[in-house]
């Protein structure tokens, strides 16, 4: 077959992908059809080579929300989205968000950049804004990969406070089946048994440090 052939063999291929196979794994509505379209493609991604299960964690339908997972791999935002029947929005390290190349796809899906370094507080005004726009803010407490043979890590204080101050629920997950832990780009494409499982749906009625300490319990 010629390289003409091979390539429009390849288009085609991507054009029916985009088209037709990824919107029947859209399980999310991101307000937006391209974005929709990516949804589908990491959820048929993650279903097929990380074998993660078709079903989502619980959220409700609407409203305001916060998920906060261990993160064990630079797959687990990836494995996030793809079980969430909501869209998410991630807070991340500035650090991260101004990655050459990745800048604009964190923008379209909303992720908050963190100054970690310097004005924290403005993207915490962001997420809360966004709670109280109805939308779910995902966060890793560890603010970084951290396994659980690792020496004990204290938890960024993000989550409870979000939740204190917006008076939501911290849905506490747990990402397991990584094949690559500790691994941020080959854990992507290297094929695993993963899941998302919700481990405890935790309230603010007692305050931001009795939360936060809930939360130590389950992730350290």
């Amino acid at each position: 077959m010629s390289t003409l052939a091979w390539l429009l063999l390849a288009v085609s291929t991507i054009v029916v992908l985009f088209h037709f196979v990824m919107p029947a794994y859209n399980g999310a509505d991101w307000g937006a059809p391209f974005l929709n379209r990516l949804d589908g493609l990491n959820r048929l991604f993650c279903r097929f080579l990380h074998r993660l299960p078709a079903d989502n964690f619980d959220l409700p339908e609407s409203g305001p929300a916060i998920v906060a997972s261990n993160h064990v791999s630079g797959l687990d935002s990836l494995l996030l989205l793809a079980a969430s029947p909501r869209p998410l929005r991630f807070m991340i390290a500035r650090e991260q968000y101004e990655r050459f190349g990745m800048r604009w796809l964190f923008h379209a899906l909303g992720a908050i950049p963190v100054d970690r370094s310097g004005r924290p507080e403005k993207a915490m005004r962001e997420a809360v804004n966004a709670l109280k726009a109805g939308e779910v803010i995902a966060i890793f407490p560890h603010g970084k990969i951290h396994l659980p043979g690792d020496p004990p890590r204290k938890l960024k204080g993000g989550a409870a406070r979000l939740s204190a101050i917006s008076q939501c629920p911290v849905h506490a997950l747990m990402i397991e089946g990584i094949r690559l832990k500790g691994v941020v780009v080959a854990s992507v494409f290297v094929p695993s048994r993963a899941t998302v499982k919700e481990v405890a749906v935790l309230y603010p009625e007692d305050g931001a440090h009795a939360l936060h300490e809930q939360l130590e319990k389950i992730y350290t």
